[in-house]
């Protein structure tokens, strides 16, 4: 056995490293998870209104079919997380995207409403593992400098699939009906399956928290970055707490991050999940034909993936929380320029796009924010428990819609109230960072604070 005798930081070998093809490979086969994700759960909005016309039903008659899909991804999201801590991330994603597959091909079959909403909630539980897992994935396979921008790049295929979600049920509607949309909807992640069981490989990060043998795992690093390890044992720059990934969460130093984050997750999944579950239905009210009415709610999908990548790249380069603040002040503007554009039909399509920049590209730049704020040892239940506060935000925005519109409220008033949401995700994130700022003056001081915002990487 050789003698293992240098040291040396994970996180300190990727950053002394440029991006490998062997992390683009990850990075596209996670792009590629969560544009399946997004392509099936912005079906179901975008098909609702020929639910409706189908079965005969009203539209605040589809409150339960969306509640349900979200609980099932709050409730996947707090299983699977502590599961990708404890059993590895590539074993929890392979096994979600079978699931919501499997899941959403049987939903095409749905004889009726109880059916499908249940069909729903089942797949709701695998979309709420897969996401957030693949987030965790790619950011611990990523030196510190791009981590922001490729974690947005990864997960803009949640906004591309949720756009060709809304490209694919105008084309095909038509011709497939509701059902081949659920049926594409649960084929193309099966297939995708087989691909990752022989093509995505575990996290450095965690199999060295889980204690691999170091001459594996200097091999293994050697593939990633393209340079030899002899002789090197391979450590992370964190120190473990020996406590579980859930009880992690709340140690001190970490408690009042995760309740902000939770917080601040829940307010801008409520914006954004309002907005696909209901938007094709609101502009209906308004006179906009569903096929027009699909293309134009794909404006915010396509305005969330550019702003995505614009803003990752701009965190990257500047600081990362200023960013966030300023784009969900902005995209708080949009919304209520969205109430006032009912008869201008270019304003609201510009106002819908700029929500979509403001919020949807937002969120997907904190989910990579999100992903630093914890060690590994909980950072996969951090991530998946922050996202299941904003499922949690989703199910009160998706009700909220409905109930909104039961009670006969204007489309005007639904979007002047819908900014505020996106306020108090601004201040969320402000008070973010003030926590990061008072830990680095506090480290500075000589304090060692474990696994905080201002000291893990």
């Amino acid at each position: 056995m050789p003698n293992l005798s240098q040291s040396l930081s994970v996180q300190k070998a990727l950053d002394d490293a440029p991006i490998s093809r062997y992390q683009w490979k990850t990075i596209l086969l996670c792009f590629l998870i969560v544009a399946t994700d997004g392509l099936d759960t912005a079906a179901i909005g975008f098909i609702a209104p020929a639910i409706i016309a189908d079965w005969g039903l009203t539209k605040p008659q589809l409150t339960p079919l969306f509640i349900s899909g979200l609980v099932g991804l709050t409730i996947g999201a707090i299983i699977f997380g502590p599961l990708a801590d404890r059993l590895g991330r590539k074993k929890i994603l392979i096994f979600s995207v079978f699931f919501f597959g499997l899941m959403s091909l049987l939903s095409a079959f749905s004889p009726n409403m109880e059916t499908l909403a249940f069909l729903r909630f089942l797949t709701g539980i695998g979309l709420g593992g897969a996401m957030p897992t693949a987030i965790t994935m790619t950011s611990e396979f990523l030196p510190a400098r791009r981590r922001s921008a490729l974690v947005t790049l990864m997960f803009c295929g949640f906004t591309l699939g949720s756009a060709l979600g809304g490209v694919l049920t105008a084309q095909l509607l038509h011709l497939v009906d509701w059902h081949g949309i659920l049926v594409l909807g649960g084929v193309l992640p099966l297939v995708l399956v087989v691909v990752l069981y022989f093509f995505l490989d575990e996290s450095p990060r965690y199999r060295v928290s889980k204690n691999e043998p170091a001459e594996s795992i200097a091999a293994f690093m050697g593939k990633i970055t393209g340079k030899a390890y002899p002789n090197t044992v391979f450590h992370l720059d964190e120190i473990k707490t020996g406590k579980s990934a859930v009880t992690a969460l709340f140690q001190p130093g970490l408690v009042m991050v995760t309740a902000v984050l939770w917080l601040a997750f829940f307010m801008s999944f409520l914006i954004i999940y309002l907005f696909s579950s209901w938007v094709p239905t609101l502009l209906g009210s308004i006179g906009v034909e569903l096929s027009k009415a699909s293309w134009i709610t794909a404006a915010f999908q396509i305005g969330g993936t550019l702003g995505a990548i614009y803003l990752g790249n701009l965190m990257d380069k500047r600081n990362p929380y200023k960013v966030l603040i300023i784009s969900y002040i902005l995209g708080a503007g949009f919304i209520a320029l969205i109430g006032f554009s009912t008869s201008n039909i270019p304003l609201l399509v510009l106002g819908i796009f700029g929500a979509g920049v403001g919020i949807s590209g937002a969120q997907v730049g904190f989910n990579s924010l999100s992903a630093i704020l914890y060690p590994t040892e909980c950072r996969a239940t951090g991530v998946s428990w922050a996202n299941a506060a904003g499922r949690c935000g989703a199910i009160f925005g998706a009700f909220a819609g409905g109930t909104m519109i039961s009670w006969g409220y204007e489309f005007t008033t639904i979007f002047k109230t819908l900014a505020f949401p996106a306020l108090i995700t601004a201040s969320c994130i402000l008070v973010l960072y003030m926590f990061s700022l008072a830990k680095q003056k506090h480290n500075r001081h000589g304090s060692q604070i474990n696994a905080t915002p201002a000291n893990v990487s």
